[in-house]
């Protein structure tokens, strides 16, 4: 079962020399280094890393923190993985999905979170509650008075609000969107984005189109992706959506994008339900030769 290491960290005056001798020293076959904050979790190369880990691999890192700063976004990579089949080792931590010891600190986590978002939603209604045994009205004047300029920050904080999460789950959909549209009709790329995600965190196309939308409006994609897609025959339909995933990831291996088809219910060549790294081979020679592998 390979290991996968990674090793972040937060400026390029740092170096991740020594987390990745640490890392090799594990045994890690591959070792992934990145310089950004732990506070964003819309890391490229944390991003290519969960999209290259298959079933069995594991990913390792020195300590927990340089994957994640907080208990919700380690808990998220780790379903992410878990969903994979794969396993997840800190070595300074004593966290390894792969051990029961290992998973039983990780239960414990999610137990302390969710106790933690208990304590604080009795905390408010508690509070809420007193206000009002003292006959304060909660809320925002403005609001109640429809002023104009309230309104106006509301929306705005409403917006960023919406922007900040839209933010934390970048890397699930911004590459495939960015570079399968508009070639690619919305239904094939919204199956290609849900492919690796676990069921509480795929997306519908209403949701998606909202989301794309909102990054054009800011900038972060082109207009482009909005065109209408150009029409395809059945024919090329298989090729371009196994080019689209391996274009994603270059290094994905046969075995992975059969995996990858699966979960997206997508039917062989022959109408089977069950892909085999030959048909995807076959498949990936096609698109060559259509001229939709780099």
């Amino acid at each position: 079962m390979p290991l996968i290491g990674y090793a972040r960290v937060s400026t390029e005056d740092q170096t991740p020399l020594p987390q990745s001798e640490a890392l090799q020293t594990a045994g890690c076959v591959e070792i992934f280094e990145e310089h950004a904050s732990g506070g964003n979790r819309a890391r490229p190369v944390l991003a290519r890393v969960l999209e290259r880990i298959s079933k069995g691999d594991t990913l390792v890192v020195v300590r927990i923190d340089r994957l994640a700063r907080s208990l919700s976004h380690l808990l998220e990579v780790i379903e992410r993985l878990e969903a994979k089949g794969a396993f997840f080792r800190s070595i300074q931590d004593p966290i390894d999905t792969g051990s029961p010891q290992g998973k039983f600190t990780l239960q414990v986590l999610g137990a302390a979170a969710e106790f933690e978002r208990a304590l604080i939603r009795e905390r408010t209604k508690a509070g809420l509650a007193s206000a009002r045994a003292k006959g304060r009205v909660g809320g925002n004047p403005g609001l109640r008075t429809k002023d104009t300029e309230a309104l106006r920050k509301v929306r705005l904080a409403r917006q960023d609000g919406y922007m900040d999460r839209l933010n934390a789950t970048a890397q699930d959909w911004v590459p495939h969107v960015r570079r399968l549209r508009p070639d690619m009709a919305w239904e094939d790329v919204l199956r290609i984005v849900n492919a690796p995600l676990p069921r509480e965190r795929r997306w519908t196309q209403s949701r998606l189109l909202r989301a794309v939308k909102a990054y054009v409006r800011d900038g972060f994609l082109p207009e482009a992706v909005l065109g209408r897609a150009g029409r395809r025959t059945a024919d090329d339909r298989l090729p371009t959506i196994v080019a689209a995933i391996k274009g994603a990831d270059p290094d994905i291996t046969l075995q992975a994008i059969c995996n990858r088809l699966e979960a997206m219910r997508e039917r062989t060549p022959r109408g089977r339900t069950s892909w085999q790294p030959s048909s995807v081979k076959m498949l990936l020679e096609r698109a060559s030769r259509m001229g939709l592998l780099d």
